[in-house]
């Protein structure tokens, strides 16, 4: 089974890349429901109790290479099996999405989708610290190309350049950081990176080699320049990759490759740097959503300000743990949001498309009156709007109390800062749904203006019943993780 989510988005690639037709879009979306069918199927017969020190369920490992020490391993516990299932649910959504896109993208795009959907998988499932570089890198290649070919003429160079920039020299640090820790372990397994041989000093060198590339793919303050601006100006099908799965990269990467490998590390000022970090994020990025006009510029802020309550939370329990308790409720509420966040921001960037498309512009000044003609969309713009404020029975309301809690526990003062999420949230979005749905715009323009598709319908209206069905039933992911987190923690405390 594992073998088929690895190979058939590989396989899917290339053949889209040899289907030189207009309708290689279908291809490619069929490809993608086949995916997620099998990642459905996968979840159905799961069990999520073993942990990646054990012989799990859905398992590859065979060897290949002896001189360095490393071997194909690739393994499917709670954790993986949630980013697995948050991946090839909203790949078809994110190629179903391009459908109504008067670019006409060619084969190319729709095959660089389906290899970056193959480089996810692959990051999700690797239990060797040098194939979950080499896939890390992988997603790497199609998102640049999709934003660089395809993304705004005026400023696609400079943004992609910025991107690739920021996140090259990240994961080049990272591969240094494994690589010394390699050198310290018996080989590139993810257990016996966990029981290199580091001291305090060693640790701390490798804490921040590694959280580098986490925090230029989250993106962290103040290594966040890179985000605003390939969000606005990639096509939207490349921002919805990049903010709705792609960050999730560097949440599990935290949890999964830095964590266990530097614990020691938290005991001294780099958790609390991290916390620090975090929350100027979480406020930063709010205020800078507040007072900006470009719908998805704002969207993007809002996306660094949920990112930093999520690392906020897992940092909170973890330095917990590393002090002698024991929690896994910040990581279990990163975990819980990361599902939401990812469902949410791809849904926001969609309405967001759907409006500039509308109203030929990003400013939400010039936009007004749209819930006149388009009640269907505006209702579930609605909805995905509340599982973004963490309305209660919406996905994110769970996740965010959780992290708070989490927070909380860890310091009074800090956790006040973390909470303003919750209202700055609540104006910056209710202020750009307000102008754009309710405001005075321009009855002949409104007169031209039609609700939406057939196709923007049923990607909206899926993503709005995992909106609804994750508030009403959050426990699902809670108990698909505790597992994999409980063996993390522990990791921690030593």
């Amino acid at each position: 089974m594992l073998e088929a989510l690895l190979l058939l988005p590989l396989i899917g690639s290339g053949l889209v890349f040899a289907f030189r037709n207009s309708n290689s879009k279908y291809l490619a979306v069929g490809i993608a429901f086949v995916q997620m069918f099998l990642t459905f199927y996968m979840l159905s017969q799961f069990n999520s109790t073993p942990t990646v020190d054990s012989s799990l369920q859905f398992e590859i490992n065979q060897p290949w290479s002896t001189f360095i020490k490393s071997t194909i391993h690739f393994g499917v516990d709670g954790m993986s099996m949630l980013l697995l299932l948050l991946t090839n649910i909203l790949v078809p959504l994110i190629i179903l999405s391009s459908f109504n896109e008067n670019k006409g993208y060619s084969n190319n795009f729709y095959a660089l989708i389906l290899l970056m959907q193959f480089g996810l998988v692959g990051v999700f499932t690797a239990l060797d610290g040098l194939l979950f570089y080499a896939f890390w890198e992988i997603t790497l290649i199609p998102i640049w190309f999709i934003a660089g070919l395809w993304g705004d003429n005026e400023k696609r160079i400079k943004t992609t350049t910025k991107f690739f920039v920021y996140t090259f020299v990240g994961s080049l640090f990272m591969f240094i950081g494994l690589i010394y820790v390699y050198n310290n372990a018996a080989s590139f397994e993810l257990t016996d990176l966990y029981n290199a041989s580091l001291n305090g000093t060693q640790q701390f060198f490798v804490f921040w080699l590694i959280f580098l590339a986490f925090a230029v793919k989250l993106p962290i303050f103040p290594l966040h320049n890179w985000q605003a601006d390939t969000y606005t100006y990639s096509p939207t099908q490349g921002t919805m990759l990049l903010s709705g799965i792609m960050l999730k990269m560097a949440i599990y990467g935290v949890l999964r490759y830095l964590l266990p490998i530097a614990p020691e590390a938290l005991l001294g000022t780099s958790g609390q740097v991290v916390m620090i970090l975090s929350i100027i994020g979480v406020v930063y990025g709010a205020l800078i959503a507040i007072v900006n006009t470009d719908i998805k510029r704002i969207i993007a802020y809002s996306s660094l300000s949920h990112v930093g309550l999520m690392v906020a939370g897992i940092f909170a329990s973890a330095i917990i743990t590393a002090k002698g308790g024991f929690s896994i409720e910040g990581a279990q509420g990163a975990l819980v949001q990361t599902f939401a966040h990812g469902i949410n921001i791809v849904g926001l960037f969609y309405c967001a498309d759907i409006l500039i498309k509308r109203f030929k512009t990003r400013d939400i000044r010039e936009m007004g009156g749209y819930a006149k003609v388009a009640p269907k969309f505006a209702t579930l713009f609605m909805i995905i709007l509340l599982g973004s404020m963490a309305v209660p029975l919406t996905n994110g309301f769970i996740g965010e109390f959780i992290l708070l809690k989490s927070i909380f526990d860890y310091d009074k003062v800090v956790a006040v800062f973390a909470g303003l999420t919750v209202i700055l949230c609540a104006v910056y979005l209710l202020r750009l749904y307000g102008k754009a749905m309710f405001g005075a715009g321009d009855d002949k323009v409104l007169a031209t203006l039609k609700d939406i598709s057939a196709v923007e319908f049923t990607v909206l209206a899926t993503l709005a019943v995992f909106v609804i069905m994750l508030g009403v039933y959050p426990s699902c992911i809670i108990e698909m993780v505790n597992s994999s987190l409980k063996f993390i923690y522990s990791s921690i405390k030593g």
